[in-house]
């Protein structure tokens, strides 16, 4: 569809973080000047130029508020910007956006490669938003999945507790955590008089602070409460718990302190009627779920109900951990009642097949002529930038002749740079947004797949498909009320909004 710029006043935006989510992303100069002159070359009026360096995953950027709230007040119509994900990240501004293009408040966002308008399908924005939202959950998925991995080779991936460190140039086969040769033998010393009954606590933890010199890694003087923690942790006869409160425990490969004999005799000596001991039970949907009353983590636990028939009934509850709150009064709930409030998720995102294959014959057809369009671009840029290399070695050739003196070879040349310079960040721009759609296009199918089958895969899947697909619906995950409430993930919301819609129109095809 061929649209007429419409905006009378663009802000134009600039945003840059400085973590990685941006770490491929041109510079916030960099952004401005080439805004500026695409805003030269379409004849665009920009009103302001208003930048941050500010990470967009999550809501509340200052300058971007400033910005919607000077487009409410009606100082600009439109928005001038490198891409959009440089607007938003996050469902809550993606949405702001969008109501606020439907609404005509902005009547044009204009980016590097692309033109937004009100009147455009709402379907393809919102797929491009879902992708800038999952970017930043990917890479958060990413992390954990490392540290996980970390953890079930039996390396610890948090930090090392006192006496130990971790190997900052470990070469392949060697220890990723170690001796701390300033105290591991003073805390196992420590550890092991408190075993073998020859000191108390108290008494070890004053030997050790006023005789050993012991000390934490900044060389200051430990805190008695820290000592007690210290006995309590099981790092320190070779296991440990990851993540914490999930219940999944993992031998460690460090070097332990004590024997878990020892352990348990410190335990005994502390006035503990149990030992914090390693268990077996993995449980599918502790990790990522918080206490809708105080916050704190979920976390599960085996039931076993023997009846008097002799047969014998095994549940899995879940409830909050206390850990925040110990009088929270948070209700248990059986796991088969989660599972009931993430197929009513699933049955919301579920789409039928032929609807598939038309959101993605759509896309396509809407992006045919841009893709053409910028393998055209990075062509042009191509002939341009190889043209600068060209002039410069004219330009050599021509001082080395002698038919140009130094001063102007000097000013000739810091030209030609600069214009090499500005046609490397346009073609480094080509080449990014020529390979984006097709990236974006292949996701976008993935996930509106997912949308059409996971109610099936769910229902009839094991425990390890069962967990894949609650980790991909959703976020912000809360028990409360006895109910498990989820918030669809970013990518699904569109779909979920719209699926009421999608029903109706495939009824009357």
């Amino acid at each position: 569809m061929n649209h007429e710029v419409k905006a009378n006043k663009y802000i134009l935006y600039a945003r840059k973080s400085s973590e990685s989510e941006d770490r491929q992303m041109a510079s916030i100069d960099s952004q401005i000047e080439e805004l500026k002159r695409l805003a030269e070359e379409n004849g665009l009026n920009i009103s302001e130029i208003m930048h941050e360096s500010k990470s967009a995953k999550e809501p509340g950027r200052i300058v971007f508020n400033e910005m919607f709230e000077k487009i409410k007040r009606g100082e600009a119509d439109g928005i001038l910007c490198w891409k959009l994900n440089r607007l938003s990240r996050n469902p809550v501004d993606s949405g702001t956006i969008s109501w606020m293009l439907q609404g005509k408040m902005i009547k044009h966002i204009f980016t590097f490669g692309r033109s937004y308008y009100p009147e455009d399908n709402v379907l393809v924005m919102a797929v491009e938003q879902g992708m800038a939202n999952q970017f930043i959950r990917d890479l958060s998925t990413d992390t954990k999945r490392g540290l996980r991995n970390k953890a079930e080779r039996g390396w610890y991936p948090n930090g090392s507790p006192l006496g130990y460190k971790h190997n900052p140039i470990k070469l392949k086969g060697e220890k990723e955590i170690e001796k701390d040769p300033e105290r591991f033998e003073t805390i196992q010393k420590m550890l092991k008089m408190v075993a073998s009954g020859k000191l108390t606590p108290p008494e070890a933890y004053r030997k050790g602070t006023s005789d050993w010199k012991f000390t934490n890694k900044h060389g200051q003087k430990v805190s008695i409460s820290s000592w007690y923690a210290m006995m309590n942790n099981p790092f320190y006869y070779g296991w440990y718990e990851f993540p914490s409160d999930s219940g999944q425990w993992h031998k460690g490969k460090h070097e332990p302190m004590i024997s878990q004999a020892e352990f348990e005799k410190t335990q005994l000596i502390l006035g503990r009627r149990g030992t914090t001991r390693p268990r077996k039970y993995s449980f599918k949907y502790t990790g990522a779920t918080r206490c809708g009353i105080c916050g704190a983590s979920v976390v599960a636990e085996h039931k076993i109900k023997k009846c008097q028939n002799g047969n014998t009934h095994y549940y899995i509850y879940y409830h909050c951990s206390h850990r925040l709150d110990p009088k929270c009064d948070q209700k248990v709930v059986e796991e088969k009642k989660f599972e009931e409030e993430i197929i009513i998720v699933l049955n919301k995102i579920k789409i039928h097949p032929t609807f598939l294959e038309w959101a993605i014959k759509k896309l396509r057809e809407e992006n045919r002529d841009e893709i053409e369009e910028k393998k055209q671009s990075l062509e042009d840029h191509k002939k341009e930038f190889e043209a600068c290399d060209k002039k410069l070695d004219r330009l050599l050739d021509m001082r080395i002749n002698g038919e140009l003196s130094e001063g102007e070879f000097i000013t000739k040349k810091d030209t030609i740079s600069q214009e090499k310079s500005r046609l490397r960040a346009s073609l480094d721009a080509s080449e990014s947004n020529s390979t984006n759609w097709i990236d974006q296009l292949e996701e976008a199918k993935e996930w509106l797949a997912f949308a059409q089958d996971a109610l099936e895969k769910f229902k009839d899947g094991d425990e390890e498909k069962r967990k894949e697909i609650f980790k991909a619906i959703g976020s912000n995950l809360s028990l409360s009320e006895k109910k498990l409430n989820i918030e669809a993930n970013n990518k699904l919301v569109g779909l979920e909004k719209i699926s009421s819609e999608i029903k109706t129109i495939f009824k009357r095809f």
